[in-house]
Protein backbone atom coordinates (compact mmCIF):
# COMPACT_ATOMS: atom_id res chain seq x y z
CA UNK A 1 0.00 0.00 0.00
CA UNK A 2 2.01 2.99 -1.10
CA UNK A 3 3.49 5.53 1.00
CA UNK A 4 0.38 6.80 2.06
CA UNK A 5 -1.37 3.67 2.03
CA UNK A 6 1.62 2.05 4.37
CA UNK A 7 0.75 4.57 7.00
CA UNK A 8 -3.20 3.49 6.82
CA UNK A 9 -1.90 0.20 6.81
CA UNK A 10 -0.45 0.24 9.84
CA UNK A 11 -3.54 2.69 11.71
CA UNK A 12 -6.06 0.03 10.55
CA UNK A 13 -4.05 -3.01 11.71
CA UNK A 14 -2.14 -2.11 14.98
CA UNK A 15 -3.58 -5.02 15.75
CA UNK A 16 -3.83 -5.38 12.93
CA UNK A 17 -4.59 -2.74 13.70
CA UNK A 18 -3.33 -0.28 11.71
CA UNK A 19 -1.71 1.94 10.27
CA UNK A 20 -0.53 4.95 11.22
CA UNK A 21 3.63 7.44 16.12
CA UNK A 22 5.38 10.00 16.73
CA UNK A 23 8.08 12.31 17.92
CA UNK A 24 8.05 13.88 21.34
CA UNK A 25 6.61 17.42 21.47
CA UNK A 26 6.75 19.54 24.78
CA UNK A 27 3.44 19.65 26.90
CA UNK A 28 3.31 23.38 25.71
CA UNK A 29 2.70 22.21 21.84
CA UNK A 30 0.43 19.17 22.60
CA UNK A 31 -2.76 20.20 20.78
CA UNK A 32 -3.88 17.99 18.72
CA UNK A 33 -7.09 18.50 17.12
CA UNK A 34 -10.74 17.73 18.18
CA UNK A 35 -13.91 17.85 16.88
CA UNK A 36 -17.58 17.95 17.56
CA UNK A 37 -20.60 17.42 16.78
CA UNK A 38 -24.04 17.53 18.65
CA UNK A 39 -27.82 17.97 18.73
CA UNK A 40 -30.14 19.30 21.59
CA UNK A 41 -29.48 16.05 23.75
CA UNK A 42 -25.88 14.32 21.91
CA UNK A 43 -22.41 15.52 22.02
CA UNK A 44 -20.08 13.44 19.99
CA UNK A 45 -16.45 14.18 20.11
CA UNK A 46 -13.99 12.91 17.01
CA UNK A 47 -10.28 13.21 17.93
CA UNK A 48 -7.57 11.52 15.50
CA UNK A 49 -5.27 9.11 16.84
CA UNK A 50 -1.89 7.74 16.00
CA UNK A 51 -1.45 3.88 17.39
CA UNK A 52 2.29 3.81 18.37
CA UNK A 53 3.78 6.34 20.18
CA UNK A 54 7.68 7.11 21.96
CA UNK A 55 6.65 6.99 25.56
CA UNK A 56 8.10 10.72 26.12
CA UNK A 57 5.42 12.15 23.34
CA UNK A 58 3.18 14.56 25.11
CA UNK A 59 -0.81 14.75 23.20
CA UNK A 60 -2.83 16.13 26.27
CA UNK A 61 -4.61 19.11 26.52
CA UNK A 62 -6.84 20.71 28.90
CA UNK A 63 -9.87 20.71 26.03
CA UNK A 64 -9.48 17.08 25.26
CA UNK A 65 -9.17 16.38 29.38
CA UNK A 66 -12.37 18.23 29.45
CA UNK A 67 -14.30 16.42 26.56
CA UNK A 68 -13.20 12.86 28.08
CA UNK A 69 -14.33 13.87 31.25
CA UNK A 70 -17.88 14.63 29.72
CA UNK A 71 -17.61 11.37 27.59
CA UNK A 72 -19.97 8.24 28.77
CA UNK A 73 -18.42 5.90 26.05
CA UNK A 74 -15.20 5.94 24.40
CA UNK A 75 -15.91 4.91 20.88
CA UNK A 76 -12.72 2.79 18.51
CA UNK A 77 -12.25 1.96 15.58
CA UNK A 78 -11.96 -1.34 16.65
CA UNK A 79 -11.70 -3.71 20.15
CA UNK A 80 -9.61 -6.23 20.78
CA UNK A 81 -6.49 -5.35 18.05
CA UNK A 82 -3.95 -6.10 20.54
CA UNK A 83 -5.70 -8.99 22.19
CA UNK A 84 -3.97 -12.47 20.27
CA UNK A 85 -6.47 -14.63 21.27
CA UNK A 86 -8.60 -12.50 19.02
CA UNK A 87 -6.39 -11.90 16.21
CA UNK A 88 -4.25 -14.30 15.94
CA UNK A 89 -6.70 -17.16 14.60
CA UNK A 90 -7.98 -13.80 11.79
CA UNK A 91 -4.26 -13.59 10.85
CA UNK A 92 -3.79 -17.60 10.25
CA UNK A 93 -6.86 -17.86 8.60
CA UNK A 94 -6.25 -14.16 6.33
CA UNK A 95 -2.37 -13.77 6.00
CA UNK A 96 -1.04 -16.62 6.20
CA UNK A 97 -1.23 -18.78 2.50
CA UNK A 98 0.52 -22.40 2.34
CA UNK A 99 -0.59 -23.17 -1.01
CA UNK A 100 1.38 -19.98 -2.92
CA UNK A 101 4.66 -18.85 -1.43
CA UNK A 102 5.24 -15.52 -1.23
CA UNK A 103 8.32 -15.62 -3.39
CA UNK A 104 6.31 -16.79 -6.30
CA UNK A 105 3.97 -13.28 -6.29
CA UNK A 106 6.82 -11.18 -5.93
CA UNK A 107 9.43 -10.16 -8.71
CA UNK A 108 13.04 -11.51 -7.78
CA UNK A 109 14.49 -7.83 -6.84
CA UNK A 110 11.64 -7.21 -4.56
CA UNK A 111 11.99 -11.00 -3.23
CA UNK A 112 15.67 -10.58 -2.69
CA UNK A 113 14.64 -7.22 -0.69
CA UNK A 114 12.08 -8.69 1.33
CA UNK A 115 14.01 -11.55 3.33
CA UNK A 116 16.75 -9.01 3.31
CA UNK A 117 14.72 -6.62 5.15
CA UNK A 118 13.08 -9.70 7.03
CA UNK A 119 16.74 -11.24 8.30
CA UNK A 120 17.21 -8.13 9.55
CA UNK A 121 14.18 -8.00 11.85
CA UNK A 122 15.29 -11.44 12.69
CA UNK A 123 12.16 -13.16 10.72
CA UNK A 124 13.35 -16.52 8.61
CA UNK A 125 12.76 -16.26 4.90
CA UNK A 126 10.98 -19.69 5.36
CA UNK A 127 8.33 -17.66 7.81
CA UNK A 128 8.03 -14.91 5.47
CA UNK A 129 7.57 -16.81 2.14
CA UNK A 130 4.22 -18.28 4.20
CA UNK A 131 2.64 -14.47 4.40
CA UNK A 132 0.53 -12.94 1.82
CA UNK A 133 2.17 -10.07 1.01
CA UNK A 134 -0.33 -7.95 2.63
CA UNK A 135 0.69 -9.46 6.01
CA UNK A 136 4.35 -9.17 4.74
CA UNK A 137 3.90 -5.13 4.10
CA UNK A 138 2.59 -4.97 7.95
CA UNK A 139 5.03 -6.98 9.70
CA UNK A 140 8.07 -5.15 8.17
CA UNK A 141 6.40 -1.43 8.46
CA UNK A 142 5.77 -2.00 12.14
CA UNK A 143 8.72 -3.56 12.87
CA UNK A 144 11.33 -0.81 12.68
CA UNK A 145 8.81 1.37 14.43
CA UNK A 146 9.01 -0.74 17.90
CA UNK A 147 13.10 -0.89 16.87
CA UNK A 148 13.22 2.68 16.87
CA UNK A 149 11.38 3.06 20.22
CA UNK A 150 7.70 3.57 19.47
CA UNK A 151 5.38 1.23 21.90
CA UNK A 152 2.26 0.17 20.50
CA UNK A 153 1.31 0.37 24.54
CA UNK A 154 1.61 3.82 24.56
CA UNK A 155 -0.45 4.42 21.46
CA UNK A 156 -3.80 6.86 22.20
CA UNK A 157 -6.15 4.07 22.03
CA UNK A 158 -4.68 1.73 24.19
CA UNK A 159 -4.16 4.59 26.85
CA UNK A 160 -7.32 5.86 26.36
CA UNK A 161 -9.07 2.46 26.83
CA UNK A 162 -6.92 1.72 30.49
CA UNK A 163 -8.18 5.21 31.80
CA UNK A 164 -11.65 5.15 30.59
CA UNK A 165 -12.47 1.75 31.66
CA UNK A 166 -11.02 2.43 34.86
CA UNK A 167 -13.30 5.41 35.26
CA UNK A 168 -16.34 2.73 34.41
CA UNK A 169 -17.06 4.62 30.97
CA UNK A 170 -18.54 2.77 28.22
CA UNK A 171 -16.56 1.02 25.13
CA UNK A 172 -17.79 0.82 21.85
CA UNK A 173 -16.22 0.39 18.02
CA UNK A 174 -17.17 0.87 14.58
CA UNK A 175 -15.76 -2.80 13.01
CA UNK A 176 -14.82 -5.63 14.09
CA UNK A 177 -11.04 -7.31 14.38
CA UNK A 178 -12.57 -9.43 10.81
CA UNK A 179 -13.54 -6.29 9.28
CA UNK A 180 -10.40 -4.84 9.77
CA UNK A 181 -8.33 -7.64 7.81
CA UNK A 182 -10.60 -8.24 5.30
CA UNK A 183 -9.79 -4.34 4.42
CA UNK A 184 -6.40 -5.90 3.01
CA UNK A 185 -6.91 -9.87 3.20
CA UNK A 186 -9.98 -9.05 0.37
CA UNK A 187 -7.49 -6.61 -2.03
CA UNK A 188 -6.72 -7.99 -5.18
CA UNK A 189 -3.42 -9.81 -5.25
CA UNK A 190 -2.15 -6.63 -7.39
CA UNK A 191 -2.99 -4.19 -4.54
CA UNK A 192 -1.33 -6.22 -1.37
CA UNK A 193 1.52 -6.62 -3.85
CA UNK A 194 2.16 -2.79 -4.37
CA UNK A 195 1.18 -2.10 -0.35
CA UNK A 196 4.59 -4.98 -0.18
CA UNK A 197 6.12 -2.65 -2.58
CA UNK A 198 5.50 0.57 -1.08
CA UNK A 199 6.98 -0.86 2.60
CA UNK A 200 9.94 -1.86 1.04
CA UNK A 201 10.72 0.83 -0.91
CA UNK A 202 10.17 3.21 2.32
CA UNK A 203 11.10 1.10 5.88
CA UNK A 204 14.49 2.26 6.37
CA UNK A 205 12.51 5.70 6.25
CA UNK A 206 9.80 4.90 8.34
CA UNK A 207 10.58 6.32 12.17
CA UNK A 208 12.27 9.98 10.82
CA UNK A 209 8.41 10.05 8.97
CA UNK A 210 6.88 8.85 11.59
CA UNK A 211 8.75 11.68 14.02
CA UNK A 212 7.77 14.09 11.64
CA UNK A 213 3.88 13.08 11.42
CA UNK A 214 3.58 12.95 14.97
CA UNK A 215 4.90 16.30 15.65
CA UNK A 216 2.47 17.66 12.85
CA UNK A 217 -0.40 15.44 15.09
CA UNK A 218 0.37 16.63 18.24
CA UNK A 219 0.42 20.66 17.31
CA UNK A 220 -2.98 20.48 15.55
CA UNK A 221 -1.56 20.71 11.77
CA UNK A 222 -4.52 19.18 9.61
CA UNK A 223 -3.31 20.50 6.79
CA UNK A 224 0.24 18.19 6.78
CA UNK A 225 -1.48 15.71 8.53
CA UNK A 226 -3.72 15.81 5.10
CA UNK A 227 -0.55 15.89 3.10
CA UNK A 228 0.84 12.97 5.04
CA UNK A 229 -1.84 10.57 5.05
CA UNK A 230 -3.92 11.13 2.46
CA UNK A 231 -2.69 13.48 -0.94
CA UNK A 232 -0.33 11.23 -2.40
CA UNK A 233 -2.78 7.74 -1.66
CA UNK A 234 -5.83 9.84 -3.49
CA UNK A 235 -3.51 10.56 -6.13
CA UNK A 236 -1.88 7.43 -6.78
CA UNK A 237 -3.44 4.84 -5.23
CA UNK A 238 -6.93 5.72 -6.39
CA UNK A 239 -8.50 1.71 -5.39
CA UNK A 240 -6.85 1.45 -2.29
CA UNK A 241 -7.69 4.93 -0.89
CA UNK A 242 -11.36 4.12 -1.84
CA UNK A 243 -11.11 0.91 0.53
CA UNK A 244 -8.93 2.28 3.18
CA UNK A 245 -10.41 5.79 3.32
CA UNK A 246 -13.79 6.74 1.52
CA UNK A 247 -15.34 3.07 2.11
CA UNK A 248 -14.64 3.01 5.72
CA UNK A 249 -15.43 6.86 6.31
CA UNK A 250 -18.75 6.78 5.05
CA UNK A 251 -19.46 3.75 6.60
CA UNK A 252 -18.46 4.94 9.79
CA UNK A 253 -20.24 9.02 9.10
CA UNK A 254 -23.58 7.16 8.59
CA UNK A 255 -22.85 5.26 12.45
CA UNK A 256 -22.32 8.41 13.55
CA UNK A 257 -25.37 10.10 12.26
CA UNK A 258 -27.49 7.18 13.59
CA UNK A 259 -25.53 7.68 16.96
CA UNK A 260 -26.13 11.67 16.92
CA UNK A 261 -30.02 10.22 16.97
CA UNK A 262 -29.75 9.08 20.79
CA UNK A 263 -28.25 10.61 23.69
CA UNK A 264 -25.54 10.96 25.88
CA UNK A 265 -21.79 12.20 25.41
CA UNK A 266 -19.39 10.10 23.27
CA UNK A 267 -15.57 10.33 22.27
CA UNK A 268 -14.62 8.80 19.04
CA UNK A 269 -11.24 8.40 18.33
CA UNK A 270 -10.10 7.07 15.45
CA UNK A 271 -7.06 7.14 13.13
CA UNK A 272 -5.85 10.50 12.59
CA UNK A 273 -5.94 10.04 8.70
CA UNK A 274 -9.68 9.84 8.78
CA UNK A 275 -10.66 13.41 10.00
CA UNK A 276 -8.47 15.37 7.17
CA UNK A 277 -8.57 15.59 3.36
CA UNK A 278 -11.58 15.68 1.15
CA UNK A 279 -13.18 12.77 2.04
CA UNK A 280 -12.99 12.79 5.54
CA UNK A 281 -15.54 11.75 8.10
CA UNK A 282 -16.38 15.43 8.93
CA UNK A 283 -16.74 16.66 5.29
CA UNK A 284 -19.24 13.50 4.88
CA UNK A 285 -21.13 14.30 8.16
CA UNK A 286 -21.33 18.05 6.83
CA UNK A 287 -22.81 16.35 3.24
CA UNK A 288 -25.68 14.40 5.95
CA UNK A 289 -26.30 17.49 7.05
CA UNK A 290 -24.49 17.50 10.13
CA UNK A 291 -22.47 20.63 11.51
CA UNK A 292 -18.96 19.75 12.51
CA UNK A 293 -17.08 22.61 14.59
CA UNK A 294 -13.65 22.15 15.55
CA UNK A 295 -13.07 22.77 19.58
CA UNK A 296 -8.98 23.06 19.19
Amino acid sequence: MLRSSVKAARRVVVGLVSVLALGAATPSLADPALWKIQDHDSTIYLFGTVHVLRPETQWRSPKLHAALKSTDELVLEVIGADDMAVMQPLVMKYGIDQATPLSKKLSPADWEKTKTYGQEMGMPAAALDAFRPWMAAITLAMAPMVKAGFDPKKGVEQVLTTELKADGKGLASLETAEQQIRFFADMPQADEVSLLQATLEEVDEGPAKLDKLVKAWSEGDVKSLESEFVTEMRTKYKPLYHTLIVARNTAWADELKTKLDGKGVSFVAVGAGHLVGPDSVQTLLGKRGIKVERVQ
